[in-house]
């Protein structure tokens, strides 16, 4: 038997372009086979291939995505994903956490310093990215709520955020009252008290999981996030969160507290 293929080895962003691919190939009702003989404007490639793209264990050329994008009718989708894998200009070009977002299942994520990128204002991303393409970027991150089968989201947020200027008053203010107001089957946001005491202190981190229950998680750091799949750290951080989500205020108890603040802190 063939040894196999450690997770962590595999791309994220290839996984996120293979899932799209599989994606539109089930749509058509066609098997790995039926593409492999299509592929390459009809000159074929093995279904094996097609598998290792599908999988994230191999970088197709852009040719190659663009002749795969032709024969689903992608309108493009598949090759402007494809680009986004190369270079975007709105992202890092280390950062691939946008594309693992919008094929999660579920998305858990705990935020140390301020507040998760997908529940920002513009005003309060303005603040923290200083850069109008970068904000635009964000907010498009967003759109992930508005598909179809929108990720199943849980956020843990460190008490201090809520105390911790970005801007103004005003800024702050309409951003807690955001998170107030954010309806419980979009997410369930929960605050972790403040407290010196636990891992969380490390970071912030997310954990995905995706449709095959497979996961992927990526952690931020001062120099820059981290995307990762190896079992030892996916096992890592579920403890924390799982440690983390323990000392979590319920969710009605967390609004109250944000309420709470935008009145005693901000609206003064």
């Amino acid at each position: 038997m063939a040894p196999q293929r450690k997770r962590g080895t595999v791309s994220p962003t290839l996984l996120a372009f293979g899932r799209r691919l599989r994606r539109f190939r089930k749509a058509k009702g066609w098997t790995q086979e039926n593409l492999a003989c299509r592929a390459h404007n009809g000159m074929g490639v093995t279904p094996q291939y097609i598998g290792a793209v599908e999988n994230g264990r191999a970088r197709c050329t852009r040719e190659f995505a663009a002749s795969l994008d032709s024969e689903l009718g992608a309108n493009n989708e598949l090759l402007d994903l494809y680009d986004d894998l190369v270079k975007d200009a709105a992202f890092p070009l280390w950062f691939d956490w946008y594309l693992v977002e919008p094929e999660a299942d579920e998305i858990e994520s705990y935020s140390l310093s301020v507040v998760d990128g997908l529940f920002q204002t513009p005003a309060y991303a303005a603040v923290l990215l200083r850069d109008e393409e970068a904000v635009e970027a964000r907010m498009k991150r967003q759109e992930v709520f508005a598909r179809k089968n929108p990720p199943k989201y849980s956020l843990l947020l460190d008490e201090g955020v809520l105390y911790r200027p970005a801007g103004n008053a005003e800024i702050m203010r309409e951003q807690l009252k955001h998170l107030a107001t954010i309806p419980l089957e979009r997410a369930s946001i929960q605050i972790v008290p403040a407290s010196a005491e636990h891992d969380g202190n490390s970071g912030s981190f997310y954990i995905a999981t995706m449709e095959d229950r497979t996961q992927v998680a990526y952690v931020e750091s001062g120099a820059r996030g981290l995307t990762m799949s190896e079992p030892e750290d996916l096992a890592t951080l579920s403890r924390t969160m799982k440690d983390l989500r323990s000392l979590a205020l319920p969710v009605s108890q967390s609004k109250d507290l944000i309420l709470r603040t935008v009145k005693e802190r901000w609206s003064t």
